[in-house]
C-alpha cells in the first residue's frame, strides 16, 4: 500500500475517544447467530483484519482496494476505496452486512439509501478496538472468537505493562510519515497526546516527545533538536516499495547527530506492514515499541 495512503488511514481512524457502535436499518441482530450466514462487506482494513481473526473470512463479501491482509482477503471482490466506495459494486455483492467505522459518514447514508444493515465500530484506541472486537462477534455470531481474542489481546497487553513497570520512563519520538529516501529529515509527521500511537508508546513504557496539542502535526529538524528524543521510532510499513533498507532510513536520521537517539544510536524503524492499520495486529506494534524502549541499535 503507498506510504501516503497508509498516512492517511492511519490519521484518520486513529486518535479520538471511544464513541460506541451503531446499527443501521435492516436485518434483525439474531441473524449473525441464526442458521443462515451473514454476506458481510468490510469498509477499512482494520475492520477486514478483525473479521478474519474472528474467523468470519468466510462470510465477506466484499472489501477495500486497501484491505491486503490476511492474503486471503486479496482474493475477495473490491468495492473502492476508505471514503471513495462503490456502492453499485456494494450493492451487487448483496450484503446482509457492512461493517463501518464512525469517520463513514457516506456509507451509512448510501446503507440507509439502500435499505442495507451496517454495524459502526470505532478504532481509535485500545479500549475501542477491543470493543470493535466484541461488537463484532457478538453481532456476527462469533462471541467465542471474540471472547478469546480480547483475552489473548488483554494477556499480551499485561505483559508489556509490567515491563514497562520495572524502567524509567523514556522520551520517545513517534513518526507516522516523512520523505523517507530524501537524505533528508523535514516535514515529519509525529503522533501527538491523545492519539493510538500516545496510547501504546505509553503502555511501552515511553513518554511522548511531542508535547503540543495537535494529534498528528508536521515537524521539522530545528523541532526535533528543540525535543531531544531519547528514542525515535521511525514507522516505515512501505520501505520495500521504495527501494530502501532500514539502514538507509537510519542514516538519515544522522544529520541529526545533536539529538540523543542518534548519539545513543536508538532510531528504530518499523517496517511491519501492520504498524498503520489500527486492528487486533496492534499488539504487534506495542510490542515493537516495548522492544525499542530496552534495545540499540
Amino acid at each position: 500500500m503507498n506510504s501516503q495512503v497508509r498516512i492517511l488511514l492511519a490519521l484518520l481512524v486513529t486518535g479520538a475517544l471511544l464513541t460506541g457502535c451503531d446499527r443501521g436499518p435492516g436485518l434483525p441482530l439474531s441473524e449473525g447467530s441464526g442458521t443462515s450466514p451473514l454476506r458481510i462487506v468490510s469498509l477499512a482494513p482494520s475492520l477486514t483484519e478483525i473479521l478474519f481473526a474472528l474467523d468470519l473470512g468466510g462470510q465477506v463479501v466484499g472489501v477495500t482496494d486497501f484491505c491486503d491482509y490476511p492474503k486471503a482477503a486479496l482474493e475477495k471482490p473490491k468495492v473502492g476505496g476508505f471514503y471513495d466506495a462503490n456502492y453499485e459494486q456494494i450493492a451487487s455483492l448483496r450484503p446482509s452486512l457492512v461493517v463501518v467505522l464512525k469517520e463513514h459518514e457516506e456509507a451509512r447514508k448510501h446503507c440507509r439509501a439502500l435499505g442495507i444493515d451496517y454495524l459502526e465500530v470505532d478504532n481509535r484506541s485500545v479500549a475501542a478496538i477491543l470493543t470493535s472486537i466484541r461488537t463484532i462477534g457478538e453481532r456476527c455470531g462469533a462471541e467465542d472468537e471474540a471472547r478469546d481474542l480480547v483475552r489473548t489481546l488483554r494477556d499480551r497487553i499485561e505483559v508489556v505493562r509490567e515491563q514497562a513497570a520495572n524502567r524509567g520512563r523514556i522520551n520517545t519520538l513517534v513518526c507516522i510519515g516523512r520523505a523517507m529516501g530524501s537524505g533528508r529529515i523535514k516535514d515529519v509527521y509525529v503522533a501527538g497526546k491523545g492519539t493510538l500511537y500516545d496510547e501504546l508508546l505509553s503502555l511501552a513504557g515511553g513518554v511522548n516527545a511531542y508535547t503540543g496539542r495537535l494529534e498528528y502535526p508536521t515537524v521539522g529538524a530545528e523541532g526535533i533538536v528543540r525535543m531531544n528524543p531519547e528514542v525515535v521510532i521511525d514507522l516505515a510499513a512501505d520501505l520495500d516499495e521504495k527501494g530502501l533498507r532500514p539502514e538507509d532510513v537510519r542514516g538519515e536520521w544522522r544529520a541529526l547527530p545533536m539529538i540523543d537517539a542518534v548519539h545513543k544510536n536508538r532510531i528504530h524503524i518499523l517496517t511491519g506492514d501492520y504498524v498503520t492499520v489500527p486492528g487486533p495486529r496492534f499488539v504487534l506494534l506495542l510490542e515493537d515499541m516495548a522492544r525499542a524502549m530496552t534495545e540499540e541499535y
